[in-house]
């Protein structure tokens, strides 16, 4: 009798790298309970705490290994933000071996899935015969630019430059829309590895669904069809539940929530990870008071670098940081959460007629599949082509437009707000991101699209078992 597969996942450092690898093998477990999951864990500095608390609530069938933490000064000096994710990977690779030999000595293990900051541990797949697999938590979209672009990407001056760098067969993507990031040396030297590595490995996983990327998705499959990697689009995955929700001021918030009227409220988060300037945060706090508009605002304290919260908190009150008088101006109007809120309750309240997002795609999938319409405030990693996805594709966002200093000024925001709330457009934006949800919620079911390539990835994992792959 052949024994269940047993899969090793590898994620990468930082809850926003732990997270969708975790959901993805808890939907894959959820659909085919016989196999087994181990998850990797490398570890920068300490576990955060969202972190160390989200592994507190792992199934028993997932298990985990941390990893001895790598720490900052074993990099080079002022390495880009970005690129410590993958470099903690790297300095991991030696633990990595051991716990993938480990692991292997003792059960039958079958594939090996990494996050893509995690890829060179796939190496390891050809060593100890095993499936190669990568987990990308993005649109289909990326994984085209990565797999049929990449190459265009070389050239440094491109954001300057009047043509679009394709995306076949979805929208063309500004220069400006471009990752901010690889216009970093090493930030680029890393992303042409992961590209490389995707024409190298078995399969490739990603969390989106073949009715929200028809044409990119079918696209890829033709592009790859005979040759690796195959394409499984299984999404949307998203977190079934936020932690710490039982939390008190969490609770003020859903219960602030309950008083307000159906599709009124504005929900205004940036992720784990986005900071706004302190300028920037003054246009924003005087927009959402001069919209007159419900809004509830999770405001963490501000900095000059977009992405300061990616891999470390702030420990000062981000209260402090706003307009003076704003709070009590605004106390019959919106309410101000520090720092964090529990994001699928909120979006999934009946209550929130919008979210003002910076459009990472986590967020992204999460108001798919609540049906909440979006205001496209990206400002880092691959968030800008994801707005552009949103607004120029799909058409379920609206994206308020800078001054020349790149600012979104208070008048703009304002004038946004109300487009989306209360006009025709902002209607129309609604209506299709209804009609979207409902497609990610067909995608789910039994017969849907993603079920169904789902269980063709967990039939290839069986045929390895059975030594038919």
């Amino acid at each position: 009798m052949a024994k269940s597969p047993h899969i090793a996942f590898i994620s990468s450092a930082g809850f926003t790298h732990l997270f969708p690898i975790i959901e993805f093998s808890k939907r894959l477990l959820q659909l085919h309970p016989d196999l087994h999951i181990t998850c990797i864990i490398p570890i920068l500095e300490t576990l955060p705490s969202s972190s160390e608390s989200y592994l507190q609530t792992l199934p028993p069938n997932i298990h985990s290994i941390l990893l001895p933490p790598v720490h900052k000064h074993d990099m080079p000096e002022n390495v880009h933000r970005g690129a410590q994710v993958q470099l903690t990977v790297t300095l991991s690779l030696p633990y990595i071996r051991q716990e993938l030999k480990s692991l292997i000595s003792r059960s039958s293990v079958v594939a090996l899935v990494t996050d893509c900051f995690a890829h060179e541990a796939l190496d390891f797949a050809a060593e100890f015969n095993v499936l190669s697999y990568m987990y990308l938590p993005y649109a289909a979209m990326i994984f085209s630019l990565y797999f049929c672009n990449s190459m265009k990407l070389g050239d440094s001056e491109f954001r300057d430059a009047p043509e679009s760098v394709e995306i076949p067969p979805c929208i063309p993507v500004r220069g400006r829309e471009i990752a901010d990031s690889l216009y970093d040396g090493l930030v680029r030297k890393q992303f042409f590895e992961r590209a490389r590595k995707l024409r190298l490995i078995d399969g490739v996983l990603f969390n989106s669904f073949l009715e929200l990327e028809t044409e990119t998705i079918r696209n890829l499959q033709e592009e790859t069809k005979g040759k690796k990697p195959l394409i499984y689009p299984v999404g949307p995955i998203i977190q079934s539940r936020s932690n710490n929700e039982t939390n008190g001021s969490n609770l003020d918030c859903l219960t602030w929530l309950n008083n307000q009227p159906p599709k009124s409220v504005v929900y205004v988060s940036f992720g784990s990870g986005g900071t706004l300037s302190q300028d920037q945060l003054n246009e924003l706090a005087s927009g959402l008071e001069l919209s007159g508009k419900k809004f509830l605002w999770v405001v963490r304290p501000p900095s000059n670098d977009v992405s300061a919260a990616y891999l470390s908190a702030s420990s000062e009150n981000p209260l402090d940081f706003l307009p003076n008088g704003f709070l009590e101006r605004t106390k019959d109007q919106g309410l101000v959460v520090p720092s964090w809120a529990p994001q699928i309750p909120i979006l999934s309240h009946n209550s929130v007629g919008g979210f003002l997002s910076h459009c990472g795609w986590n967020s992204t999938m999460e108001s798919i599949v609540h049906g909440v319409p979006i205001i496209a405030w990206p400002l880092f990693a691959e968030q800008k082509m994801n707005a552009a996805f949103l607004t120029d594709c799909l058409k379920v966002a609206l994206w308020p437009e800078p001054n020349q200093r790149g600012m979104v000024e208070r008048d703009e925001i304002a004038k946004v707000i109300i487009r989306f709330m209360e006009d025709e457009e902002g209607r129309q934006v609604r209506k299709r991101m209804e009609d979207l949800k409902d497609s990610a919620a067909n995608a789910l079911k039994e017969d849907g699209s993603s079920t169904q390539t789902l269980s063709q990835f967990a039939i290839d994992l069986r045929d390895r078992t059975r030594g038919n792959y």
